[in-house]
């Protein structure tokens, strides 16, 4: 259960509940222990236990507590990474692989909610990434064109056709992506519980992993409450990473994010700002994100962490943003406050892990969680089946590596975000 209103705010509020899920009590054996309730650990549950495995998943605290209950709910295919730089980054073979896996992400996260009947609020309208001045709406232009010679539905608008799209002329265009939508993130974790459950997988929320050994051939995993006995573990713990694999949060530079949530805005106003329902975000270094929820409420976003004197600086300077943005809202108040972490790795790019023999997992997914993490827990839970071998994974095995500088980094990426926001939209 999430009772920290800065944690999961709107999300939290508006999500069907999770499945019953009892912290782990005794001994249990199974094929593979997943570690980690967010898209990851359940998707991988779930098609695990479609296939017939005996799956468990050990959730720390509450299905969705990480950043899969916390981001603003944009389901993006590809990665912030331009398209052409991936084969430089990761090779030619698992570049292109890479794209193309996380190119039809979006539409393989609809197809499981529609499949599983998950209540999330899906819109299929697509995403905007929105041009700022002459150098974005280059950066955007070079995006569609790597992505349009991959036969991807991509299409920079005009500045006109984008006025019209979202109710403010304060872009110089912006590409759609017509593969791409938005939901509500923690439902969406909540529907995947559900559905991994009636697949067959057991859930245990409130159970986090202490120690993970070898023992006669199998690995053993133990709680407060129990241990699970497992030939497989799927790491899948990404930026929140804690115990034994606190490596993982050590290789991830921590981005704060955060989300204000406006009250149900009025038919009027909806009428004008995003008619489509498309979810949006623009160029900017310190970048704004912005969509509408189901029940009209506007959910701006961007990078900081709402803590401290962060609280008051960054909801000040939305307030500012969304007058200049969209003029007719008039003096904003947001009934939702929330934030969390993102993980960032060193060229912005997943990383895939072996721990151990047996012991795998994706991490570092950059802010683009919903739909690599979904894709991720399939093809781990394939390698795992034996569908897919260690050669044609999407991404290289690599050893995690601390990135330099870490907590400074952090430090600079919290103050710096307070420090833009302060001064911001003053003039």
């Amino acid at each position: 259960m999430v009772t920290d209103s800065r944690s999961h705010g709107l999300w939290a509020e508006t999500a069907p509940p999770p499945p019953d899920a009892p912290a782990l009590r005794g001994d249990v054996r199974v094929d593979v222990a997943i570690v980690g309730g967010g898209y990851t650990g359940l998707s991988a549950a779930l098609h695990l236990a479609q296939a017939g495995t005996r799956a468990v998943v050990l959730e720390a605290r509450s299905f969705g507590f990480g950043g899969a209950g916390r981001n603003v709910g944009l389901i993006n295919a590809g990665m912030w990474v331009m398209p052409d730089d991936l084969p430089g980054e990761l090779g030619p073979v698992h570049g292109e692989r890479l794209l193309h896996l996380l190119g039809d992400a979006p539409q393989q996260v609809m197809q499981i909610i529609d499949a599983h009947g998950i209540a999330c609020e899906l819109q299929r309208a697509g995403t905007l990434h929105c041009a700022v001045g002459d150098a974005g709406l280059r950066e955007i232009e070079a995006r569609a064109t790597q992505w349009a010679k991959r036969g991807a539905p991509v299409e920079v608008l005009s500045a006109e056709a984008t006025a019209a799209r979202i109710g403010t002329r304060a872009y110089s265009g912006a590409l759609l992506d017509r593969r791409a939508g938005t939901l509500q993130p923690l439902a969406y974790a909540h529907g995947l519980a559900h559905a991994a459950a009636r697949a067959g997988a057991v859930l245990h929320a409130g159970s986090a992993v202490t120690a993970c050994e070898r023992a006669g051939g199998e690995w053993r995993l133990r709680t407060a409450g129990g241990t699970v006995r497992a030939d497989w573990v799927i790491v899948a713990t990404d930026a929140y990473s804690e115990g034994p694999w606190r490596v993982v949060r050590g290789e991830q530079v921590h981005l704060p994010y955060f989300n204000l949530a406006t009250s149900p805005l009025d038919p009027a106003l909806r009428r004008q700002i995003l008619p489509g329902g498309e979810g949006c975000w623009d160029t900017k270094e310190v970048l704004s994100s912005f969509r509408m929820d189901a029940a009209g409420r506007l959910v701006f976003g961007s990078v900081g962490a709402l803590r401290a004197g962060g609280a008051a600086v960054h909801d000040a300077w939305a307030r500012r943003s969304l007058r200049r943005l969209f003029p007719a809202l008039g003096e904003v108040r947001f009934g939702h406050a929330w934030y969390g972490w993102i993980g960032m790795t060193d060229n912005a790019l997943p990383r895939l892990h072996r721990f151990a023999p047996n012991v795998i997992g994706f991490s570092g997914y950059n802010g683009r969680g919903i739909a690599p993490g979904t894709v991720f827990g399939q093809v781990l839970a394939r390698h795992v089946l034996g569908d897919l071998p260690e050669q044609e994974m999407p991404l290289p095995w690599t050893d995690p590596r601390a990135p330099s500088f870490r907590l400074a980094r952090e430090f600079g990426y919290e103050a710096g975000a307070q420090l833009v926001h302060f001064t911001g939209e003053r003039f």
